[in-house]
């Protein structure tokens, strides 16, 4: 019960989180990619008929997919950062859908018309921006893989690391100080003067 009780608990290896906002920092990389070699770099936040994947792109949209997909690569390498590209994710796509439904007129008022629509974003492109957003939220909930660590592990590995570092040297006893009554009938008979008998 005591062992349970100290048992300490850490993440190991790759999380799935991890490999999931990679995979999903590269697909961000070349949907803008190949979105510039439709659209080009001209009318830069203008209306476009482009299309990738039956998507409307233009260079602004383009833009903020490679973006988001260089920093997505970039948060990969750690769990925790994996975790907070989800969550750039879901904000980022959550307002583009919210935003996409005021342009489209599902939402009867729309508090940023003065804006007009320089992500060149319809209908298809909201229902994208939706299911991005659910999968930043999976990112960043998605539960971690855990390594439970005994408390003799980490001795044995404490132990291991001293034999490394250092030797162990047991003095020698010191036999030039023994006492008189501590030697051996030997050594006493050797001490006795000659003329006398054993």
């Amino acid at each position: 019960m005591a062992r349970a009780q100290r048992a300490r608990i850490r993440t190991a290896g790759l999380q799935p989180a991890q490999v999931l906002a990679g995979l999903s920092s590269l697909a961000f990389l070349v949907f803008g990619i190949v979105g510039f070699t439709r659209t080009g770099f001209a009318d830069f936040a203008g209306r476009s008929d482009a299309t990738v994947l039956g998507f409307s792109v233009n260079p602004l949209y383009n833009l903020g997919f490679v973006v988001l997909g260089a920093i997505g690569l970039l948060l990969t390498f750690g769990s925790g950062r994996s975790r907070v590209f989800g969550f750039l994710t879901f904000a980022a796509f959550g307002a583009l859908f919210v935003w996409g439904l005021m342009i489209v007129g599902t939402v009867s008022t729309n508090p940023v018309s003065e804006a007009g629509n320089p992500f060149n974003l319809n209908g298809p492109d909201n229902w994208l921006h939706l299911g991005l957003a659910a999968l930043g939220l999976v990112i960043a909930f998605l539960p971690a893989r855990h390594k439970v660590l005994l408390p003799e592990d980490e001795e044995e590995t404490v132990v291991a690391d001293r034999a490394d570092s250092a030797t162990a040297v047991e003095p020698l006893p010191d036999t030039s100080r023994r006492p008189k009554h501590g030697k051996g009938p030997t050594a006493a008979r050797e001490e006795r003067p000659p003329g006398l008998a054993h």
